[in-house]
């Protein structure tokens, strides 16, 4: 491990704004994060695999009134996001390393508003189906922790990805499913609210469309 790994680690081991394994607070929070963390009641939006948070941070400038948290197991990727949270002073959001097979061990039933899946890693080969974010293994553990009417969000590059997600919520006959294969054309772009990742920008450039879907639990 490199010396700058390192030291992001360090990092981020000792700031208010990222909880992770071996800290106090770490799987103590459950069904107490607007009173015990944030402080407050408002709703609570989760982005797993955040990578480094930066669509958690442009939500957290954009709605004060809302609590974001990021989550991902990359401390290294955390300690971008939470370095521009701290810079701008940012008191409504933190982030959560953590894998997200643990998911439910952090937060309790019906206590998150919303939850964002940004640019995942689509796991193409048959054989990591059950590790993509949006297989009904997780799909479970996210409507677990999401309140009925919260709505769920998927963003990504990668069509196949994209397909095989419309597939498995078809299936399951999930309420308000709205999606398109071509974001940046379409009349659901007001819904990812103007916020660009690095990959994004990246992908937009060489001619990628951006595919995204929504859903509400039920």
């Amino acid at each position: 491990m490199g010396r700058s790994k390192l030291a992001k680690f360090a990092a981020i081991a000792e700031r208010e704004n990222v909880i992770e394994p071996g800290d106090e607070l770490y799987g103590q929070l459950v069904g107490k994060w607007r009173e015990q963390h944030f402080e407050n009641d408002n709703p609570i939006v989760l982005e797993v695999g955040c990578g480094r948070g930066e669509y958690s941070v442009g939500m957290a400038r954009l709605f004060p009134e809302k609590n974001f948290i990021g989550s991902d197991i990359k401390g290294a990727r955390l300690w971008k996001g939470s370095t521009l949270a701290e810079e701008e002073e940012l008191e409504n959001v933190t982030f959560l390393r953590t894998f997200i097979e643990n998911i439910t061990e952090n937060f309790a039933e019906n206590e998150v508003d919303e939850i964002w899946i940004t640019f995942p890693d689509p796991r193409p080969r048959d054989r990591d189906i059950k590790r993509r974010l949006t297989s009904p293994r997780f799909l479970d553990l996210y409507e677990h922790i999401v309140k009925p009417g919260g709505v769920i969000h998927l963003k990504t590059d990668n069509g196949p990805l994209y397909e095989y997600t419309l597939e498995v919520l078809q299936e399951r006959q999930v309420e308000g499913l709205i999606h398109t294969s071509d974001l940046y054309n379409s009349d659901l772009l007001e819904h990812t609210m103007g916020i660009y990742t690095t990959y994004e920008k990246r992908y937009l450039a060489e001619g990628i469309k951006i595919k995204y879907l929504q859903y509400r639990v039920r």
